[in-house]
């Protein structure tokens, strides 16, 4: 348990992050002040969804912070925020009794800054789980779970709307997975987590979350009678979230039936990850289906009063998990590569009762990179380039988000970026590029859809690493085999 003395001490450190977050955003917003935030409407997508009594949220990580475009639409359009990686276990509970809450604070202070909401994600996953847990003894597993609830939801106690207290506990047939906690405690771990975050933040509605529940189906059949389980224990039990991670046109038609059952068992729903992805290229009629599906997702959630919300997972195309994960798909959120809005945009406006009006000329169609070349893909190319890079470090990890900025007259069409790393850090995974190999000398080498660098343009991706002590940036980068300068 946390002494008086170091609570204070905690919440002193947070209430200076929250005050640099002020500034930091403060700053962001002179530089943004001329400019309409990408996406802008008569009326946002928060602004429509509060007057329904419903949130409208996104996911960020640190190093999202430092993009100027993303932030412009997350704060415009989004009240709910959800931090991707820096409440999970391997972030904050990296070895036994050894915490790190560095990066979610500064999500949670960044949040605060811009009055968003948190939902807390998670407390008990069996993905992104350090290996000492899974390492433990079976008799030992329920007492560290129990303290790592215990310190992470003491720490952020009164700043999260909720926790996803249990990630995603279900295989597609139903069972429950035979991760560490299960092999450990049997079904009980589920209840005995729920109470346990229930003690230590006693105002935080706690869900269970999972993929692939969100339509009547086995996995969410069994989701069901968990629920009517726990229910029927006492287990403080708050909400179900439907995770909604679709391929294009499959939204089930029988979600809104779905979260309606769950609802009438007194709990709260939310569609807590919605994107819905497509096979690149995406055509016109592609992104008008998209359109459709997800006015069927904020449609569903309207029509059932314990929908609570809606949070799409990233801001746009251009942070989104989806090609990284998914080979070969991509385009699956509102915004596009360059964050202004898709069809799915127009559409989810229309859907909360507003009306988006015409933006700018690529509120319709998603922005096209320029097909003129000064290289082959992955040549050598000519044009100049400027690079520059955000590290985010914790014990044993880190993030790094990469700019490339073709400073050139001539646009590159296909693009490899070299460039060594700090001897002990190794490259876990990537988004927006393909890294090999995963330590030392390295490249990145564009995805089909951020081939093009128009002269005057960027492109970003960035990646997440292990280190062992050395969290240092690479000092020099070499685009198609020409040195960039740094900046």
């Amino acid at each position: 348990m946390h002494t008086d003395r170091t609570d204070r001490t905690d919440r002193t450190n947070r209430r200076l992050a929250a005050a640099l977050a002020v500034i930091a955003s403060c700053a962001l917003a002179g530089s943004l002040a001329l400019v309409r935030p990408a996406g802008a409407a008569d009326t946002s997508l928060k602004q429509l969804s509060e007057a329904k009594g419903k949130y409208f949220g996104t996911a960020l990580v640190q190093s999202n912070l430092s993009n100027s475009a993303l932030v412009g639409v997350a704060t415009s359009q989004f009240d709910m925020m959800t931090p991707g990686n820096e409440m999970k276990w391997d972030t904050t509970e990296p070895s036994n009794g050894s915490f790190n809450f560095g990066p979610g604070d500064t999500l949670v202070a960044f949040a605060q800054a811009h009055s968003m909401k948190v939902r807390g994600h998670n407390l008990v996953w069996h993905s992104q789980l350090p290996g000492w847990v899974s390492s433990l003894p079976s008799s030992q597993v329920q007492a560290a779970m129990e303290t790592h609830i215990t310190t992470e939801a003491t720490h952020y106690k009164g700043e999260v709307y909720s926790w996803d207290v249990v990630n995603e506990p279900f295989n597609e047939d139903g069972t429950l997975r035979q991760d560490a906690f299960y092999n450990a405690m049997g079904t009980n771990y589920i209840a005995d987590a729920i109470r346990t975050a229930h003690a230590a933040d006693p105002n935080a509605k706690l869900y269970l979350n999972d993929y692939n529940i969100e339509g009547e189906n086995a996995k969410s059949n069994a989701m069901y009678s968990l629920a009517q389980s726990l229910l029927a224990q006492g287990v403080p039990l708050g909400g179900i979230g439907l995770e909604s991670h679709f391929i294009l046109g499959q939204v089930p038609s029988t979600m809104q039936a779905n979260m309606q059952r769950f609802a009438a068992l007194g709990l709260d729903v939310a569609v807590t990850e919605l994107d819905d992805r497509i096979q690149l290229p995406a055509s016109s009629a592609n992104l008008q289906q998209q359109a459709s599906d997800y006015s069927a997702v904020i449609g569903d959630c309207l029509a059932v009063t314990r929908c609570v919300g809606v949070s799409q997972w990233g801001v746009g195309d251009a942070d989104s998990w989806i090609p990284g994960t998914f080979s070969g798909y991509g385009a699956a959120t509102m915004y596009d590569q360059n964050y202004q809005p898709k069809p799915a945009f127009n559409a989810s406006i229309a859907a909360l009762g507003g009306s988006s009006g015409s933006t700018s000329p690529s509120s319709s169609t998603p922005s096209t990179p320029p097909t003129t070349s000064s290289s082959s893909p992955g040549g050598g190319g000519s044009a100049a380039c400027k690079v520059s890079d955000v590290v985010s470090a914790w014990n044993t990890g880190l993030t790094e988000n990469i700019t490339i900025a073709n400073t050139g007259s001539a646009a590159v069409n296909g693009w490899k970026l070299t460039f060594t790393l700090a001897s002990g850090q190794t490259v876990s995974n990537s988004w927006n590029a393909t890294i090999s190999p995963s330590s030392g000398q390295v490249t990145a080498t564009n995805m089909s859809y951020n081939a093009a660098i128009a002269p005057g343009s960027s492109a970003s991706f960035g990646f997440q690493a292990t280190h062992t002590g050395n969290a240092s940036a690479p000092s020099s980068f070499s685009l198609n085999g020409q040195v960039c300068t740094n900046g």
